[in-house]
């Protein structure tokens, strides 16, 4: 998604630049991080000219495919991330606007696509779960030979007694009653 400055700056005079694009980010796929897939993502917005700053203000919606932090089975993830980007056409670009993260721009273009991209990347949450992986929790899980036991449910076995025991339990009953 790149803009022109002098297109930009002819639209800034009375108001604001605006813009509404389809962005393809399927290379964020190929990097090392856990989105398995990730369509095109819709980026509206707007631009304004201040100074020798270019601000722009944008949305980016989409859906990414992650996996399931329990069963790793794909996971959709919908996300809609408001980010604000400034650039800086100044020849005195220095560290005081690299710490506020001010952008320089080199030349007459100005290049979105990368900074779309950072913006996704830090919106990727750490762990999803997909709802069979919550449903499998709920139930109580058996295999052969074998039973997940929690300690809540552990506790309220140990308030049943035994049926091999059960006799004995009637003996202490009857002695209580004397």
């Amino acid at each position: 998604m790149k803009f022109i400055l002098g297109q930009i700056r002819k639209s800034t005079i009375n108001k604001p630049f605006t813009f509404d694009n389809k962005v393809d980010v399927s290379e964020l796929e190929t990097m090392n991080n856990d989105i398995r897939e990730i369509n095109s993502v819709q980026v509206y917005g707007q631009s304004i000219y201040q100074g020798e700053q270019v601000i722009f203000s944008f949305t980016i919606v989409g859906e990414m495919i992650l996996p399931c932090a329990r069963t790793l089975v794909d996971v959709p993830y919908p996300f809609e991330i408001k980010a604000d980007e400034v650039f800086s056409t100044s020849p005195y670009y220095g560290e005081k606007e690299e710490e506020n993260e001010i952008h320089p721009v080199d030349g007459e273009m100005i290049d979105l696509t990368p900074f779309i991209k950072e913006n996704i990347l830090l919106e990727v949450p750490s762990r999803v779960f997909s709802e069979e992986a919550t449903e499998m929790e709920n139930d109580s899980l058996k295999g052969q030979g074998w039973e997940f036991v929690s300690q809540d449910s552990e506790e309220k076995d140990e308030k049943k007694i035994d049926p091999r025991l059960k006799k004995l339990a009637s003996l202490f009953e009857d002695n209580e009653k004397e």
